[in-house]
């Protein structure tokens, strides 16, 4: 299986330690083609490639390769949002995790989206669970 993981970079990185936890989780279930979205010193400048026409054209070949996306969502950004979107029209699976106590409301453009799932948690452990019962029902293990 091969997983598209989205999570805010330029849009701030405070939680980047949840994504880096998130993706080491899923990395059991099969590869995760954005494991950089993970990495706790990845700046806010988006510096995960030369410019940023080689970050869209790689991000855009990797979202048509993979089975599914997962994004967590609590911070916003305006790259998840266009991931999302470009995820539905590709009709992929599509799981939005984000924290239930978070100051901001989720986007009604996530919450209401039919080719969305969304799903609140309040610790990583209980986003874990949410994550595997996803990723079972499409991929039995």
């Amino acid at each position: 299986m091969k997983i598209y993981f989205a999570g805010s970079i330029r849009g701030g990185r405070k939680d980047a330690p949840v994504y880096e936890s998130l993706i080491a989780y899923m990395s059991a279930f099969g590869e995760v083609l954005t494991e950089h979205v993970g990495n706790t010193s990845l700046s806010e400048n988006g510096d995960d490639g030369p410019d940023d026409s080689y970050i869209y054209d790689r991000d855009m070949a990797w979202l048509s390769a993979c089975d599914l996306l997962v994004a967590e969502v609590s911070v916003p950004s305006l790259g998840v949002g266009y991931e999302l979107g470009y995820a539905v029209a590709l009709k992929k699976p599509v799981l939005c995790l984000y924290k239930s106590e978070s100051e901001r409301t989720l986007s009604a453009m996530i919450a209401g989206s039919p080719g969305i799932r969304t799903a609140a948690y309040t610790s990583i452990e209980e986003a874990k669970r949410i994550l595997a019962g996803f990723l079972k029902e499409r991929y039995p293990f």
